[in-house]
């Protein structure tokens, strides 16, 4: 699951750095990308759930947590 993971993010948001931890089937995803620029928490955070959504919704994973963050804003 972690490497399918990693896998979407990656394709998603390309140059990014990403950060993927998992513990059965949950989830801590840490990225580091400009595309976040100038964007509220929330709609960050809707951008890293549409490339997963499927996932979550199927049940493969449970939980997630997520922290989106701009290189500028660390």
């Amino acid at each position: 699951m972690e490497t399918e993971l990693r896998k979407r993010l990656e394709i998603e948001f390309t140059s990014a750095e990403i950060t993927v931890d998992m513990d059965g089937n949950r989830a801590a995803i840490r990225i580091i990308a400009d595309v976040f620029e100038g964007l509220a928490p929330v709609k960050r955070q809707q951008k890293v759930y549409r490339c997963i959504a499927d996932l979550i919704e199927s049940g493969a994973l449970h939980a997630v947590t997520i922290k989106a963050l701009t290189p500028h804003g660390l």
